[in-house]
Order: C-alpha cells, then structure tokens, then sequence
C-alpha cells in the first residue's frame, strides 16, 4: 500500500456545522461516514486526516447539497487564521513574501504529499499550492477551498477589497465560468497545471495590519503544536487515525480502511507486514488515552469506560491491566 498523504483537520474548520446548518444532521452524518473519523470531535486539536477523508467529507456534503460547486461556495470561509499555530506563523510575518515563504517552510507540518511554491515571472507573483490526490474524484471542490485559504493570506496583508490578477485552476473548465469569475473577483483560468493565484509581484512587500503585543510564535512552536511533522508512513497514518476514533469513542476498521481510502484486507496485510495488528494498535491508542484521563482528570472511571468504547467498566478494568500492569483504580490513587 503507497504512503497515504495527510492534511491538517484544520483545514477543514467550521465544515461539520456548515453542513447541519444547510443541509442537516442526516447529510452530516453521512459525511462523517465518508470520512471515517467525527471531525466535530476533534475540532479543537491539531491532528492530521488522510487527503481521501477530506475528498469524501466534501464530495459527500456537495452531493446532499446537489450543488456542482460546493467548494466554490466554501471559498469565502476559508482563512488561514483558523489554522491553528501554522496559520499564526504565517500571519506573523512582517511582510506578504515572508508570509508565503513561511507557509512553505512550515508545509511538512500542515500536510503530506502537498506542494507550495513562490515564483516571480516578470511583474507578476504566481503562489501556488499542489494538492496530493489533484485530479481524484471531489478534487474539484478541494482546489476552490485552496484558492479561497490562499487567497486569505494575501488580503490579511493587503486589503479585504484586494483581488488577484487571476487565478488558474487546475480542474476542467466547466460549463458556466461566470459563478467562478463572481466569487473570486477576477479573471479564472481552468485546466492549469497547479491551482495557482497570480497577483503584482511589488505586492510582496506589502506589510500586515499593525499587531498588538502578543508572544512570539516560531516554527518550534508549530513543531510542537504539531506533535513532529505530519505521519510520513502508513503506519503512522493509521495510528493517527486510530487516535482521532478513540478521541470519537467509534473506533473499527472498517472507518480506518475507509479513510484511508483501501480495503479492510489490504489493510491487515500491510500491518502484518509490521509485525502488528489493528486490534493491538487499539488497545494501546486506548491504554494510552484512558492513562491520559485518569492522571489529568476528574472522569470517574465508569465514565472513561464508556467514552472509551467499553461495554463496562470492568473490561475497561481489565484490558487497563492487561496493557500497563496496573489497575485503574490504583493510578487514580496515586495521581
């Protein structure tokens, strides 16, 4: 099984409301199927989502919306700002180019498999973004969503009323360009090699709103924010993976083959070929969580059974034991 390439659930933020507020809970249910992991459960953290679960999440919701342009929709939403410690990296650049450039230095710690590029062709700044699963069924809502967190950047340091020169979309032309053309302000390019926003290379320079005083954020900041950069192989994606379902107290392989867009089989060969398997990799994700909360709560233990996805607190108990040595009871006491 290839490397699967991940991206940063933040990039998703505020998607899982949208969807129940205009399309419902069912639709967002079905969404959150699709993707293979609640991603309203995990809002708050920083973590990473295989690139197919966020294909299928869009696709899904732009299927119950019945709306071709669902990511174009998406567009205005979407700021870097929402982005966690990444996205306060990015805003904390004194100037656009530094901004741009920081964005892409700090890339291998909001995604896997993604591309980032500046490049100045005579008076013109071309920034622009190459998504991992380009050309993949719902890409063409994610590379709207992208111009719309691209373009983000550039008004933050220029003006809300800014607009590029053009932006060039690598999906196929469709059949009305008008919609396009309205949302984004200006001139739309389609069958382009990157999805790449073009503006005045001397708006490089231009300088961010003048900030309060606030701390220092360094990429170190985004390191440890991040945990490391994102999993860079396919058992760590699937670990992560496993992680975010304890977190959603749903956790089966089913999901996690889903998300990661493979089959179940597919999946036990390769952790197999680890030496592991996923029932193992649970329990521990498990062990690992419920240590968490019994040193850094208050939760009764009953409760962690049952957040944890036991079927009582006494296999709760047991499988604790069977992982660590120790019993629950006996770390709450000591904590």
């Amino acid at each position: 099984m290839a490397t699967t390439p991940v991206i940063s659930n933040l990039t998703l933020h505020g998607l899982p409301q949208l969807i129940r507020r205009e399309l419902g809970e069912p639709a967002l249910h079905r969404a959150v199927r699709a993707a293979g992991v609640d991603l309203e459960v995990i809002e708050g953290e920083s973590c990473f989502i295989p690139h197919a679960a966020a294909l299928r999440l869009i696709e899904t919701a732009a299927r119950a919306a019945g709306e071709d342009n669902f990511g174009l929709l998406m567009a205005p939403q979407m700021d870097v700002a929402n982005y966690g410690t990444y996205g306060k990296y990015i805003y904390a650049a004194d100037t656009l180019g530094d901004a741009i450039g920081r964005a892409i230095e700090a890339l291998a710690y909001h995604s896997t498999g993604d591309t980032m590029r500046l490049a100045t062709v005579g008076d013109e700044a071309r920034y622009s973004y190459g998504f991992a699963l380009a050309g993949d069924a719902g890409y063409a809502h994610v590379a709207n969503v992208a111009a719309g967190a691209l373009t983000s950047v550039c008004r933050h340091f220029l003006s809300d009323s800014w607009r590029p020169l053009r932006i060039e979309l690598d999906i196929a032309r469709p059949r009305r360009t008008a919609p396009f053309e309205d949302m984004f302000q200006c001139p739309v390019i389609f069958d382009a090699p990157t999805m790449t926003i073009v503006f005045s290379r001397d708006r490089l320079a231009a300088r961010g709103p003048v900030r309060s005083a606030a701390p220092t954020v360094t990429i170190a900041d985004v390191a440890r924010d991040r945990r490391g950069v994102a999993p860079l192989d396919t058992l760590g994606v699937i670990l992560e993976h496993i992680r975010l379902q304890v977190r959603s107290g749903s956790i089966s392989i089913d999901n996690t083959a889903r998300a990661m867009d493979t089959s179940i089989r597919t999946l036990q060969r390769e952790l197999n070929r680890e030496g592991t398997e996923f029932r193992t990799l649970v329990n521990m994700a498990r062990a690992k969580r419920a240590d968490e909360l019994l040193r850094h709560s208050d939760v009764s233990i009953t409760s962690i059974a049952a957040e944890l996805g036991y079927s009582s607190p006494a296999n709760f108990s047991r499988a604790f034991r069977n992982a660590t040595g120790v019993n629950p009871s006996a770390l709450r006491g000591a904590g």
